[in-house]
């Protein structure tokens, strides 16, 4: 179960808005639903959530590059939603890096082969590429340091991180009325 919250910081204070993250595929995505979320380029969170397995929170600034933080890059990969968090640049590889062959469709179905274990072989590329995913907190993790929560606290939250989150910045009232 997931629940995503946009938090945008304006001159009255923060302002809750629910949001839905089908249409979302990419960071880049995100980062657009952000900024439509607070006309005036004030700074916008979006606070994701599944129960007590991982939270990230993206912060955007205005025009400026969204900033991530994900609790446990592990248990994201697992997720649709943690996928478009974990960026190459976040987990700090090299998207030019990988194999030549491994972008190459060779499954062997090209000479009339039988591609019945494509759904297996799909699933173990899955896991082996989670394998390098670091389990534990990955990204900035001084992302609300100037809105009250230190590094410190925010890798000590776990169970209802957003909820914590929204208490620091003192939103949480604002944030229960879309929860």
């Amino acid at each position: 179960m997931y629940f995503a919250a946009l938090l945008a910081r304006t001159e009255d204070g923060w302002e809750a808005s629910d949001t839905e993250l089908d249409d979302v595929e990419t960071l880049s995505d995100l980062a657009d639903l952000a900024r439509e979320a607070s006309p005036d380029e004030d700074t916008v969170l979006v606070l994701i959530e599944q129960e007590d397995a991982w939270f990230g929170v993206v912060r955007v600034d205005g025009e400026e590059d969204p900033r991530i933080y994900v609790s446990d890059a592990a248990a994201a990969a697992r997720s649709s939603y943690g996928e478009i968090l974990l960026t190459d640049e976040l987990l700090g590889r090299d998207p030019d890096d990988g194999d030549v062959l491994d972008a190459l469709d060779l499954d062997g179905t090209e000479d009339g082969e039988s591609d019945e274990d494509d759904d297996d072989a799909e699933e173990s590329a899955g896991i082996a590429g989670a394998a390098d995913v670091p389990h534990g907190p990955v990204g900035d993790a001084l992302i609300l340091d100037d809105l009250g929560v230190s590094e410190k606290e925010l890798r000590l939250m776990s169970r209802d991180a957003v909820t914590e989150i929204a208490e620091s910045l003192g939103a949480s009232e604002t944030l229960e009325t879309v929860r």
